[in-house]
């Protein structure tokens, strides 16, 4: 899959490297820092691959943390009064007791390796989590997670000249 993400990426007009880039890193799974991996594969200068990849995985990680404050906002305005929270799936239990135990900093900044930045901001809030904080430290884990890929590739490219 990543090959033809680099090669999606090539197939641009040069200029437009850099949108592609933006493109891939909002596909779950790719995030920014496989997107900052495929602009450097694809010939894009680190730095505008970096910014790109955080821009497009940014886009996409809004649109979920969006999509899951109304969805919670939807379901709890539908509940009667005291009938609590709605009951979770086996997986979504898994996540909530790491959510519980790490919070909204630790599960921005690991849960990458596990599920992709959409996905986790997505179900934290709707956990309940606050919406700023986690747009907050999902940018953040974003940056990160871009910046270290990026000097692993890098440094892989080097490695290989």
């Amino acid at each position: 899959m990543y090959d033809a993400l680099v090669a999606f990426t090539e197939s641009l007009p040069a200029w437009a490297h850099w949108l592609g880039v933006m493109l891939v890193s909002a596909i779950p799974f790719v995030e920014s820092y496989f997107g900052t991996l495929i602009g450097v594969l694809a010939g894009v200068p680190t730095v505008v691959a970096v910014i790109a990849a955080i821009i497009g995985n940014v886009v996409s990680m809004l649109a979920f943390v969006f999509a899951g404050a109304g969805a919670r906002r939807k379901v709890l305005a539908g509940r009667g009064p005291g009938e609590g929270e709605p009951e979770l799936s086996p997986r979504k239990q898994r996540f909530k007791k790491m959510f519980d135990r790490f919070g909204v900093p630790g599960v921005s900044l690991l849960g990458q390796t596990l599920l992709p930045s959409q996905i986790t901001s997505g179900l934290m809030v709707s956990f309940g989590a606050s919406r700023n904080q986690v747009i907050f430290w999902q940018i953040l884990s974003i940056i990160i997670w871009a910046i270290a890929f990026a000097v692993l590739g890098n440094l892989g490219l080097v490695a290989l000249r």
